[in-house]
């Protein structure tokens, strides 16, 4: 067996400090401070230093950027631990090597997803002072609150899932672990038992299966998409195919971080036989699916908001195709779909690099299309009583900034989370010792 499949391999980021790892992690820090210096500014003065704002009193929307990047996180959270569930409930093990990623991909993205709704609130106190008193009475009521119910549930089983696997690896890799992280490994590795194990397994079969069910009937396929959905007085945002379009966007975004996360550890590590290039094509044949999903039921909308639909919803569907930006998240999309199509025809076209930053495009595009999704909704809405009051958005620098400070956020997460625990499965190696 060649070392690249080594358990050594997988332990390599823990042992490994490069100069590029330090400026990586220099600049990540770099883009939380900066967002962190706007945020203070927006808690000092509110979030008048956004281009948000009230119909009636200001121009602008109530709703934009900060609550499209919550459903873009919220879809790429779904969408990585539904890959990680499928590869462990449809023995699909040749993208074991990245199931991991997309547990841990899942975890970081629903806390980004969920300091959006903070940053959003504008004052971070009222969620202790009108919401969580409001929980017992209202969460029946409100679709906000079975938003909040079911994505603190979906964190729940996520977190137990990653926990689960990464006992069984520390357990077998205690030796070549830091010693300087041992209370954290004692405290992963409480009671543990090597004759857990079996029960384990049973258990991580489980998990996966409530998680395959919930993603289409309870989260992206589900109460996000219904929260946009029961408003028909929104122009855009009703109607049932919001369940499976929201769905398409979650699984087209969290394959598309996948790929860019495995690609970068790829390269970083030297990975090349941990992580070979058939995981890659395989992941670009199901982004590839995705993307085809996704622009389908874009069609679907289009089509029945332009053609003989309510004069509100004909107005904002022509306004959206009016929209530069919305054709460059579209564009974005199709070009990793012909590119995906044509290695398929010719595989020798296939290139791991072009995959990623094509894979960095398709999601630029779709957190383009979900806040655009949400801002034309509000531009156009069905009622008059405020009629041609709110004007323009354009998203602010602190908003900008925020979506730079999330991404730094989980690139620092991935990169603190590789320095304690492997991000490759020890079944992986351990499955293709089997296999030779």
């Amino acid at each position: 067996m060649s070392t690249g499949t080594s358990p050594e391999a997988i332990l390599r980021p823990i042992h490994t400090y490069s100069r590029r790892y330090v400026a990586t992690v220099a600049i990540v820090l770099a883009l939380i401070g900066f967002w962190l210096f706007l945020y203070a500014q927006q808690l000092q003065h509110g979030l008048i230093v956004t281009n948000l704002g009230d119909w009636g009193s200001s121009a602008g929307v109530p709703w934009g950027l900060y609550i499209g990047a919550f459903i873009w996180w919220v879809g790429i959270a779904h969408g990585g631990i539904i890959l990680s569930a499928a590869v462990r409930l449809l023995g699909l093990d040749t993208y074991q090597p990245v199931a991991r990623m997309a547990e841990l991909l899942t975890i970081a993205a629903l806390t980004c997803a969920g300091l959006f709704i903070l940053i959003h609130v504008g004052r971070p106190d009222r969620l202790v002072t009108s919401v969580v008193p409001a929980w017992p009475t209202r969460v029946q009521w409100s679709p906000l609150m079975w938003d909040v119910t079911v994505i603190t549930a979906y964190f729940v089983l996520t977190a137990t899932y990653l926990l689960l696997t990464v006992r069984y690896d520390i357990h077998r890799l205690r030796e070549q672990l830091p010693d300087a992280f041992e209370p954290v490994y004692k405290l992963l590795m409480v009671d543990y038992s090597e004759t857990e194990d079996a029960v384990v397994e049973r258990m991580v079969w489980w998990l996966a299966f409530a998680i395959i069910i919930m993603a289409p009937l309870l989260l992206h396929g589900g109460v996000i998409p219904w929260l946009f959905a029961l408003l028909p007085s929104m122009a855009g945002w009703e109607g049932g195919v919001q369940g499976p379009s929201f769905l398409s966007i979650a699984l087209t975004s969290a394959v598309s971080g996948i790929i860019v996360i495995a690609a970068v550890f790829r390269s970083a590590y030297g990975w090349e036989e941990l992580i070979p290039e058939a995981v890659f094509r395989g992941l670009a044949k199901w982004l590839g699916f995705f993307s085809l999903m996704f622009l389908w039921l874009q069609l679907q909308q289009v089509i029945t908001g332009v053609f003989a639909a309510p004069t509100t919803l004909q107005h904002a569907t022509e306004v959206k195709l009016a929209t530069p930006t919305y054709w460059v998240a579209i564009g974005l999309v199709v070009v990793a779909l012909l590119y995906i199509f044509a290695t398929v025809l010719r595989p020798s076209l296939f290139d791991i690099r072009v995959m990623a930053v094509l894979s960095i495009g398709v999601l630029l595009g779709t957190l383009i299309e979900k806040t655009l999704f949400v801002v034309e909704g509000l531009q156009h809405a069905h009622f008059q009583l405020y009629e041609g009051v709110p004007g323009p958005y354009i998203p602010s620098i602190v908003e900008l900034s925020a979506i730079g400070a999330t991404v730094a956020i989980v690139a620092m997460f991935f990169l603190s989370v590789s320095k304690v625990i492997p991000v490759v499965e020890l079944h992986a190696v351990e499955d293709e010792e089997e296999v030779n």
